[in-house]
C-alpha cells in the first residue's frame, strides 16, 4: 500500500492513506492476480478491507479499529505499529562464546575448560604415529582399500531383474515348487512390467504413449446424482451405451488376461477362498500384462462395478439383473483359452465377479515385490570397498548357496582351518634364515596354540628331534674350574674358555 503525508483538521498525518485510496490499491491488484481475477467488484475489495479493519490489520490515524465501518471515502487510516499476529517465541541470543557448545575436532588439541574440584588433565597431542599405533593395536592392522562403484546397470538388466523377481515372487504366492507347464517365462517381457508400476497416473490407471481413451466411466458415475444434466439423455440410452461398450471389447482378438496367461489365472481359482492370497496373486499376476491390456482390463472393472453399484440407473435388460448382466457379458473377454472349451465360461463368471468386486485392491502394485526389487537394484549400484589383494568381484551377482548336513559343515570347518595351519607350521620349519632359538620358540607357542595339528605334525620326539635342531647343553662355569672327584690340576695354557 503506497503511503504519504496527509492533512485533516488542521493537522498532517505521516505514512497514512485514505480508504479510497485503499480500495483502489486493493481492487486493482486483486483484478491483476490470477487466483482472483477481473470479476472482483469493488465492494467485495470493501468487504474485505472491512475485516482487515476488524482484525487490526489496519487501524484509522487515531488507533480505533474494530467498533466502527471501514468508509470508501476520504478517512485517514494506517499500518498498525504492532503485528496482528501473535508473537513468535524469541531464542535466547548467545552473546557470551564460551556459552556456546563446541564441536571437537582430531585436529583440535585445546584443554576443555575443567569443571571446578576436578583436577585438570593433561592434554596430549596424538601425532599420526601415535594414532596409528593405539589403533592398530585395538582392531589390529587394517590393510590399504579403496572406493569401487559396480558397473552401470542398463535398462535391459533392470527389465531382467523385474521379470525374474516377479515370476518368482509369483511362484511363491502360488505355493508351487516349479511354474512348468503353468507360465512359460519366455514370452514376459519385463520392460512392461515397469511400465505397468511406474508409468500410471494418480488413481493407478496405466499410462499410454498413444493414449486409448474409454469415456464410458462418465456415463455411470456412482452414487445418487446420477448422469451429468449436460449428457443427451432418452429413452434407452444407458443400454445403447453399454451395447457399445460391449461391442468395443468383444472384438477384441484374444480376452485380456491373454492365452499365455490363461493357466496363471486358472490356477489362482483354488486360492479365491482365501481373499488376500488370491489377491496378492492377481496382483502379481496382472503385472505380467502388456500395458494397454491391463489399462482395458482396470478401465472394465471399474465401470461393471460402477454400474452395478448405481441404484439410479434404470434396469439394462428385462429379464435379468444388473450384475448378472455385467457378468455374462464381459467374462469371456476377459478370461479364455485358446480352445473353446465349456469349462471356460463358468472359470471366467467365478473369476471376474472376484476381480470386480476387488478391483481396486488387485490393480495395486504390490508392495513387498516392489521394495524387494527396489533394494536390489539399489545394492547394485552402492559403492563398495576392496581391499588390496582382494580379487573378490563385488559386480559378480550372488553366489547360489545350497543346504549342507550339519556333519559335512563340521568336516568343512576343520579342514578349512587346519590346512592353513599345517601350511604355517610347515613354513616355520622350513624357514632357514630363523635363528634356532627363535624357531624353538614360536613352534612351543603353536604347540601351545594350536596341539591337534602339532601333535599331528610330530606325533613321537623322534619325528620333532629329526626336524628341529636341539639345543646345545651350556657347562656352568665353576662345574669346569673346580671338579671336586678329582684332584687338582694346574691349568692348561691351550684350554679356552668362554664369558
Amino acid at each position: 500500500m503506497p503511503l504519504r503525508r496527509h492533512w485533516a483538521n488542521f493537522r498532517c498525518y505521516d505514512c497514512t492513506f485514505t480508504g479510497s485510496e485503499a480500495v483502489d490499491y486493493l481492487h486493482e491488484l486483486l483484478r491483476s492476480n490470477y487466483n482472483f481475477g477481473p470479476e472482483v467488484t469493488r465492494y467485495q475489495t470493501q468487504q474485505l478491507l472491512r475485516k482487515f479493519f476488524k482484525a487490526h490489520v489496519i487501524e484509522d490515524v487515531k488507533g480505533r479499529h474494530g467498533t466502527e465501518e471501514f468508509e470508501d471515502n476520504s478517512h485517514l487510516y494506517r499500518f498498525p505499529t504492532m503485528s496482528p499476529l501473535k508473537s513468535l517465541p524469541t531464542r535466547p541470543s548467545w552473546r557470551d562464546d564460551s556459552d556456546l557448545p563446541r564441536l571437537i575436532r582430531w585436529d583440535d588439541y585445546e584443554e576443555l575448560p575443567q569443571k571446578e574440584n576436578v583436577a585438570p588433565q593433561k592434554s596430549a597431542v596424538l601425532t599420526s604415529d601415535l594414532w596409528n599405533k593405539r589403533h592398530s593395536v585395538a582392531i589390529g592392522d587394517v590393510h590399504e582399500c579403496k572406493l569401487i562403484r559396480r558397473r552401470e546397470v542398463t535398462s535391459k538388466q533392470v527389465d531382467h531383474i523385474w521379470k525374474s523377481m516377479t515370476i518368482t515372487h509369483l511362484q511363491r504366492v502360488l505355493g508351487l515348487k516349479t511354474l512348468d507347464g503353468i507360465l512359460n517365462p519366455a514370452p514376459v517381457i519385463g520392460k512392461d512390467i515397469v511400465v505397468n508400476i511406474y508409468n500410471v497416473n494418480k488413481t493407478g490407471i496405466v499410462v499410454l504413449s498413444n493414449k486409448m481413451l474409454l469415456t464410458f466411466l462418465g456415463l455411470f458415475p456412482p452414487g445418487p446424482e446420477g448422469n451429468d444434466a449436460k449428457q443427451p439423455l432418452y429413452p434407452g440410452f444407458e443400454r445403447d451405451v453399454l451395447r457399445t461398450v460391449a461391442d468395443y471389447y468383444q472384438r477384441l482378438k484374444e480376452p485380456l488376461l491373454t492365452f499365455h496367461l490363461y493357466e496363471v489365472f486358472v490356477n489362482i481359482l483354488s486360492l479365491l477362498q482365501e481373499q488376500d492370497k488370491a489377491t496378492e496373486a492377481l496382483q502379481v499376476s496382472c503385472l505380467l500384462l502388456p500395458p494397454p491390456n491391463r489399462r482395458r482390463l482396470q478401465l472394465l472393472l471399474r465401470l461393471m462395478a460402477r454400474v452395478c453399484h448405481n441404484p439410479r440407473l434404470p434396469p439394462l435388460n428385462d429379464t435379468i439383473g444388473t450384475r448378472t448382466l455385467m457378468v455374462q457379458m464381459f467374462s469371456h473377454c476377459v478370461l479364455g483359452s485358446p480352445d473353446d472349451m465349456d469349462l471356460d465360461e463358468l472359470l471366467a463368471t467365478k473369476l471376474v465377479t472376484f476381480m470386480m468386486e476387488h478391483h481396486s485392491a488387485i490393480f495395486q502394485v504390490n508392495a513387498k515385490l516392489r521394495c524387494q526389487v527396489e533394494e536390489h537394484l539399489s545394492h547394485l549400484k552402492r559403492a563398495q570397498i576392496k581391499y588390496a589383494g582382494s580379487d573378490t568381484d563385488f559386480s559378480a551377482s550372488p553366489a547360489f548357496c545350497k543346504q549342507i548336513k550339519r556333519v559335512d559343515c563340521e568336516e568343512q570347518k576343520v579342514i578349512g582351518t587346519q590346512v592353513p595351519l599345517q601350511q604355517l607350521l610347515e613354513g616355520l620349519i622350513a624357514d632357514q634364515e630363523l635363528p634356532a632359538k627363535d624357531k624353538r620358540k614360536r613352534l612351543k607357542q603353536f604347540q601351545k596354540s594350536y596341539p591337534e595339528v602339532y601333535q599331528k605334525r610330530f606325533p613321537t620326539e623322534e619325528s620333532k628331534a629329526a626336524v628341529i635342531p636341539e639345543k646345545a647343553p651350556r657347562l656352568k662355569p665353576h662345574l669346569v674350574l673346580f671338579n671336586l672327584k678329582k684332584p687338582f690340576q694346574p691349568f692348561q695354557r691351550s684350554w679356552s674358555f668362554r664369558a
